[in-house]
């Protein structure tokens, strides 16, 4: 089976390259010397110091694994590419209005390897992201929720 196609944006590349050789260079030594420092304690077999380092060394291989992976799947969107400038696709930054309580949100619509509701960077793969992708301005989109169907009106769309 092949590999899932991961889209990002050039800032998103640019993050997960930085996160990747973040562990690669600074956290795999910083655990090889808990872990090693851990074994100045004697014996391993009670010893929650060298528990948790090799844990965090685990959890740090996966995730350099995972960030790999990513890397190499990875097709980067340029919203500079994109001439029509009204249409929601992904990359571009979304207004979107509530039309139920009336307040105004701006999202960018990312992929979902770096969708990050805190920073407002929804997937396009979310049932936002599904609703809105390939929409124009003064579309209003439904999306259905388990409270019931939320009305957004896309008021505007940038790169």
């Amino acid at each position: 089976m092949a590999d899932k196609e991961v889209l990002l944006t050039p800032e998103g590349l640019k993050k997960l390259e930085a996160e990747l050789e973040e562990l690669k260079t600074v956290k795999r030594r910083e655990v090889a010397q808990r872990i090693s420092a851990s074994l100045d304690f004697g014996d391993i077999s009670e010893n929650s110091e060298y528990d948790d380092a090799k844990n965090e060394q685990a959890f740090i291989e996966g995730r350099i694994l995972t960030l790999e992976k990513l890397l190499r799947n990875a097709r980067i969107i340029d919203t500079d590419e994109d001439d029509d400038e009204t249409v929601v696709s992904i990359g571009k930054k979304i207004t979107l209005k509530d039309l139920q309580t009336e307040d105004v949100v701006e999202y960018q619509l990312v992929g979902s390897a770096e969708a990050d509701p805190m920073e407002l960077k929804i997937s396009n793969e979310s049932p936002v992201g599904q609703a809105i992708l390939g929409k124009t301005c003064g579309t209003i989109v439904e999306v259905e929720v388990l409270d019931g169907i939320l009305q957004y009106e896309i008021v505007k769309v940038a790169k």
